[in-house]
């Protein structure tokens, strides 16, 4: 197999990159993708106890494993399998799961921060940074920490207040700059995901 091709999605929590991923795939008409969760790729804090992991601020760079992230990317753009750890979020840790990955012949990673690391980037051949309003991914994302990860309300809200809107601006937005192309997610971007789906063809040499 021939050298995969990296994809680096990022935009802001609750943005829709998994949506606008999905569209990719469904419109180029791949199945054969490697999709990775950043978020898998945050630190264990199994040592720490409980109330202490709740004041992770995980929209921080320096909250991710991203030396075992790029280590596990260079394995599979080199045909390799890998193990991936599997994030608890629930219990605010790594997971004692782990995934086996074989590599394939395209690669996603998702991640609010995915394009903040140099070294990363360093492997990607498409950058994409989908753009929500703010208000939205905000009601996305409570709605989601409710129903999926249990959370109450006002830990949502404060956790917004102290930690993912700052950070936001200061980490996330700037990283726009290294996308190949953004994409606005809330309104029809059609355009965006076909001239996405060409560039992927051109690279891989085939038509997919």
């Amino acid at each position: 197999m021939n050298k995969p091709l990296l994809i680096l999605v990022s935009g802001g929590l609750a943005s829709g990159k998994s949506t606008v991923v999905q569209e990719i795939l469904d419109k180029a008409g791949l199945d054969d993708v490697v999709i990775l969760k950043h978020d898998d790729y945050y630190l264990d804090q199994s040592h720490l106890p409980i109330e202490k992991r709740y004041e992770t601020n995980y929209d921080h760079p320096d909250s991710l494993d991203n030396e075992l992230l790029f280590k596990d990317l260079e394995k599979l753009l080199s045909n390799k399998t890998i193990d991936k750890p599997v994030y608890d979020f629930v219990n605010h840790t790594r997971s004692k799961k782990i995934e086996h990955i074989d590599p394939k012949p395209i690669i996603i990673v998702e991640g609010i921060l995915i394009l903040e690391n140099k070294k990363i980037r360093g492997l990607s051949d498409i950058n994409l940074f989908v753009e929500a309003d703010e208000d939205t991914r905000f009601i996305r994302r409570m709605l989601r920490d409710m129903n999926e990860r249990g959370r109450s309300l006002d830990s949502i809200i404060s956790q917004y207040q102290r930690t993912v809107k700052p950070m936001f601006h200061k980490y996330i937005r700037p990283t726009k700059r290294f996308a190949d192309v953004i994409i606005p997610n809330d309104r029809k971007h059609d355009i965006a995901v076909d001239l996405i789906v060409a560039k992927i063809k051109q690279i891989s040499g085939s038509a997919l």
